[in-house]
């Protein structure tokens, strides 16, 4: 998996937290920047991709590690 600039724990909390959280972060940053957000909920497999695609954000892919989901997104 690719390496990232900042990191966001969003580790045990439910949908929509990860995505409100990735937002609020992704505004502060400059386009290019890269984003690993770290989710233990199911539904953000769901939700990030299509909050990048909204916001018109580049959804990189996701790992995973144990319980834990990484998602790469690219500031738009």
């Amino acid at each position: 998996m690719a390496d990232w600039d900042i990191e966001i724990d969003c580790e045990g909390l439910l949908c929509p937290l990860p995505v409100l959280r990735a937002r609020k972060r992704l505004l502060s940053l400059a386009p290019g920047t890269v984003v690993c957000v770290r989710t233990t909920d199911a539904m953000a497999l769901i939700d990030l991709p299509h909050f990048c695609t909204e916001a018109g954000h580049a959804y990189l892919g996701c790992e995973t590690e144990g319980a834990v989901t990484l998602h790469l997104i690219r500031r738009g």
